[in-house]
């Protein structure tokens, strides 16, 4: 137990990458005897009740459930925009009563920052992805700004962080990196590692909640090697790609395929699937991760963490947003290869993945390095010191 008991407030947004590498923080603290309280939208409320926290519901207007993401970098901006100011209010409604003695926050979870803020109160932000460096702003914040429609959304987040009770006025200030943050990712995946200040940000890596995760999975006693494919909770309507999957693995001798395909995608759409493949619309994918040779993964962050601790060489095939980067991070670590689709390029991926001697030995050193980054008990420290009177 704890020695101070206190009211520890999460607030994040409703998709599962940002939500899950945190959720076992969270029982971590609930068990310690601290009062947790997470809001979020009620989509994720069964994933966040399992761990012991009392839910904060806010409805959110972020496109989880039609998985409906723009490519535009701009337009995505604003949906997160649009989604903070309309969740301040009821964010307000919930805490200001009953302000916590510390906030933690999810990096799309604007509200968050302006309501501790406002209430004077201690914050630390948890970051499911990499965070800003030495050199950010000018080497990828300056093209954003000069992107059709930037001007008008910094103009914009500036009016309302004047208005919200915010005292970081400075929209670069904000939406950046805060004085205290923890990186729920392998340090590895983190460009320009070296120019990341270590006293403003800890990399802790991913901090899933083991105890609640209740999905099993039996390796077949006949596969010889294991391959898994998924696209992780975002990007996952893509019929087109699981045919390609199925055309390049579907009939490999001694290779027993899973493939997770969402739950927009019908499973009627990928014809006929063989014998050697099962379909799932979800799967607990570190379970798998745990018996797998093989990882075909888009490249998200929770992927690429999960990818790593396991130790399992990965093929990149990334779909939008970060993922891109993420799979060129990969590549350049040496556990991975890179396909932009198509079921002849897939299958040479995997030939070569597996020709490459290196590639084993690379991923086992990575999945060490990940591993004592400290994880769970490492973050909940960290954040007990920011209790500290």
């Amino acid at each position: 137990m704890s020695r101070h008991r206190s009211h520890i407030a999460i607030i994040g947004v409703p998709i599962g990458s940002h939500v899950l590498p945190g959720l076992g923080i969270v029982r971590k603290l609930v068990a310690r005897g601290h009062r947790v309280t997470y809001a979020n939208d009620p989509a994720l409320a069964d994933r966040i009740t399992a761990t012991g926290a009392a839910f904060v519901p806010y409805t959110s207007t972020l496109p989880v459930a039609d998985d409906n993401w723009p490519a535009d970098p701009v337009a995505a901006m604003n949906l997160f925009l649009d989604d903070n100011v309309q969740a301040l209010p009821p964010l307000r409604a919930a805490y200001d009563h009953d302000p916590a003695d510390l906030y933690l926050y999810d990096i799309g979870a604007y509200a968050a920052r302006a309501l501790a803020e406002a209430q004077g109160r201690p914050l630390m932000q948890l970051s499911p992805s990499f965070v800003a460096w030495e050199g950010y702003e000018q080497e990828v914040g300056a093209h954003l700004r000069n992107l059709p429609g930037a001007t008008e959304h910094r103009e914009r987040f500036a009016r309302w962080l004047a208005d919200c009770g915010a005292t970081t006025l400075d929209v670069d200030a904000f939406s950046g990196t805060p004085a205290r943050a923890l990186a729920l990712i392998p340090r590895a995946m983190q460009p320009s590692a070296d120019k990341v200040d270590p006293r403003r940000v800890t990399f802790v890596g991913p901090c899933p909640d083991a105890d609640g995760d209740t999905g099993r999975w039996v390796r077949p006693e006949a596969a010889e090697r294991v391959l898994l494919v998924s696209l992780g909770s975002a990007y996952t309507h893509r019929p087109e790609f699981y045919r390609q999957c199925l055309a390049a693995y579907g009939n490999l001798p001694g290779w027993h395929v899973v493939l997770q395909i969402g739950k927009h995608t019908d499973p009627r759409e990928l014809g006929e699937i063989p014998p050697t493949v099962e379909v799932h619309p979800w799967v607990p994918q570190r379970t798998i991760l745990a018996q797998a040779d093989v990882f075909v993964t888009h490249a998200g962050m929770g992927g690429c963490g999960d990818g790593l601790r396991a130790g399992v060489p990965m093929i990149a095939v990334p779909q939008g947003a970060e993922q891109f980067m993420n799979a060129d991070r990969l590549v350049e670590l040496g556990v991975a290869r890179r396909v932009d689709t198509a079921d002849e390029t897939l299958r040479a991926a995997l030939d070569d993945l597996r020709a490459d001697p290196e590639v084993a030995r690379r991923s086992a050193r990575l999945r060490a390095e990940a591993l004592s980054e400290g994880g769970t008990p490492r973050a909940v420290r960290l954040i007990e010191e920011m209790l500290t009177p």
